[in-house]
């Protein structure tokens, strides 16, 4: 590398952002390159070994910690710094497989079998993986690239460190439709000879489904434009805690359905019949839902990653699902668990739009999906305040509401663009932030090699084509990890409130009902008895039901209600205030009788024993 571009490692800097804003964080890393020069610099790079390399402790990053004696602190590298492209290729593969699991399940949830999927056939699969992993791609590059909006102050992108893929809030609202669709006839069903209820294909209602997001991205995109205080003042914690917490309790449980062997039809365990074995008679080395072999390969995925966690170095750590997947995978495939019928008929090279369908709107669906959209707005403004604060860059004033408006403009563009590639709502993900605090690197570079990985595997259609094969408990042990995180992030955004009166208020009525319709499905199915022609009240009841049927939907929407209705005066005290007054209180209990001025030995007058026995009691009970 020339003297212009090379490094001083061995310098403590003030981390600039992409206006030239110090912070007041040190780290110690390569001098900072201002955004326009980013191209230049990796120009520059690609022609020496350093610009490659660098001289670093790779040790640190691929060993165990026991295995590493002295421990040294690795460099932070910037938005913009000087990471040599090597690593930089090795950190973006670390993000693309921190991805692959949050991109991945929920299309497989959603393409599955059962009421509550759309059960397609593999091809259908097969192009909508591969489209989902393209799609993050270009959107994760328009996230980290940042976009000025006809030289205005907004702008399209957060300019971070920021990947884009599937929201894991639009599985329960998705699968609550497609529920609804096969309930009212919209999706086609089959009796089996048996007895058995088989859901048969419905690609329409992917259209539908996609149409309707396309119609509800633009709440978002409504609200990207409005002041990041205005949007916090009407989202609060106490409302996107109990939304990502209710969020990750009602995917919980499909987690252990596939866990046990299936969350299809064969999770009823029929007698007999097609679906007498998970996933049905002729899948190989079937066995009935809940069978000891399902339980035990779903067993192994999550100890896997509890170990990784434990032992791993930073780079196992930092891919722990993915290590736990392949894992499950191995020994699912040596045990004859794993049909590779699926990888060799996929075919070599895909693309978006190879496979279509046919848009529409379905009027139920609008309210749930409105709910999405907000939960989109929430975990965005979460995410992006995060890896604002592990990038080194302001959390509060002018630049960082720039970012919060153009990282919430990129997620609602970003999911309009989704749903016309075929894909449901995109989100910015949060786990990519863990992996940027344990490696230390928030470089925008190792983003864009995130972004080509993403797109390989996308494009290349027998890497996609891999996940088909997975067994169904293979998938349930990583889920239920992966799902239980998002029920830990709800309790974690709450654990920061102050917990007043009406905190407490607002999220026990929330829970009340949102937990109430997870534990009590159906609860409302029998409410409303319109058997008329009317099919613009049907739809309406239909997404009434929907909406109350649904838990995340019904808790939020209270949550919302309450938040904007509850005086804020009424029980402003916090639990902490009110249990430091009462301890307050038995101090003086306990000193007033510890240090009574009463001789009990002393020779009174009977009135003036009974006038300080009665203070004492008074006190003491008091």
């Amino acid at each position: 590398m020339d003297n212009k571009s090379s490094p001083s490692t061995s310098t403590l800097h003030m981390v600039e952002d992409t206006e030239g804003v110090q912070t007041k964080r040190k780290f110690a890393a390569y001098e900072p390159v201002k955004e326009p020069a980013l191209w230049r610099v990796i120009k520059d790079q690609m022609k020496t070994k350093e610009g490659w390399w660098g001289d670093l402790g790779w040790a640190s990053l691929c060993l165990p910690p026991f295995f590493i004696k002295e421990k040294k602190p690795p460099a932070f590298w910037g938005l913009n710094s000087r990471l040599p492209l090597g690593l930089a290729a090795i950190l973006g593969f670390q993000h693309s497989l921190a991805m692959i699991s949050g991109v991945v399940t929920p299309i497989l949830l959603i393409t599955a079998t059962g009421s509550t999927s759309l059960n397609l056939d593999p091809e259908d699969q097969q192009y909508l993986l591969s489209a989902a992993l393209i799609t993050s791609a270009f959107l994760s590059f328009i996230q980290i690239t940042r976009f000025r909006l006809f030289k205005t102050n907004f702008y399209l992108g957060s300019g971070l460190l920021s990947l884009m893929g599937p929201n894991f809030a639009s599985i329960p609202a998705t699968q609550a439709v497609i529920s609804n669709m096969y309930a009212n006839g919209y999706c086609p069903t089959e009796i089996m000879p048996d007895g058995t209820i088989k859901y048969l294909a419905c690609r329409h209602a992917w259209g539908a489904i996609l149409g309707t997001s396309m119609l509800c991205s633009v709440f978002e995109m409504a609200i990207s434009f409005l002041p990041p205080k205005t949007i916090r003042r009407l989202f609060p914690p106490v409302v996107s805690g109990a939304t990502i917490l209710l969020i990750g309790c009602s995917v919980i449980s499909t987690a252990l359905k596939d866990w046990a062997g299936g969350s299809g039809p064969c999770a009823n365990r029929p007698s007999d019949g097609f679906f007498a074995k998970c996933p049905n008679i002729d899948a190989p080395h079937a066995l009935p839902w809940g069978s000891p072999e399902y339980l035990g390969l779903g067993l192994l995925v999550f100890i896997t990653i509890v170990l990784v966690e434990n032992l791993g170095s930073a780079f196992m750590k930092n891919a722990q699902i993915v290590i736990g997947l392949v894992v499950g995978t191995i020994v699912a495939a040596a045990t004859g668990y794993v049909d590779p019928t699926s990888i060799q008929t996929a075919p070599a090279i895909t693309f978006v739009w190879t496979r279509t369908f046919p848009i529409s709107l379905y009027p139920p669906a609008i309210i749930p999906f409105l709910i999405v959209y907000l939960d989109n707005i929430l975990e965005s403004i979460g995410d992006i305040t995060a890896t604002c604060d592990v990038s080194g860059v302001e959390v509060e004033g002018p630049h960082f509401q720039r970012r919060i408006q153009g990282g919430l403009l990129a997620d609602g563009f970003g999911s309009l663009i989704a749903a016309c590639m075929t894909l449901s709502p995109m989100v910015t993900f949060a786990q990519n932030n863990g992996v940027i605090a344990l490696t230390r690197c928030a470089n925008r570079v190792a983003g864009y090699f995130c972004c080509l990985f993403l797109l390989i595997y996308g494009v290349f259609g027998k890497i996609s084509a891999v996940f088909l094969v997975l067994p169904s408990s293979v998938i349930g042990g990583m889920n239920a990890f992966l799902f239980a995180s998002v029920t830990v992030s709800g309790i974690r955004i709450l654990a920061y409130l102050s917990w007043t009166r009406r905190d407490r208020f607002i999220v026990t009525c929330a829970l009340s009902l949102g937990l109430g319709v997870l534990l009590t499905p159906g609860w409302f199915s029998h409410v409303f008895s319109y058997q008329g022609n009317n099919e613009a009240l049907k739809g309406f009841l239909s997404a009434v039901e929907t909406v109350v049927g649904t838990s995340y939907c019904i808790g939020s929407l209270l949550a919302i209600l309450l938040e904007q209705i509850v005086p804020r005066e009424w029980g402003n005290v916090s639990l902490a205030e009110e249990e430091k007054k009462k301890k307050e209180e038995m101090e003086k209990v306990r000193n007033g009788f510890l240090e009574s001025d009463i001789d009990l030995g002393a020779t009174v007058p009977p009135t003036t024993i009974a006038a300080s026995d009665t203070t004492t009691t008074t006190t003491v009970n008091h």
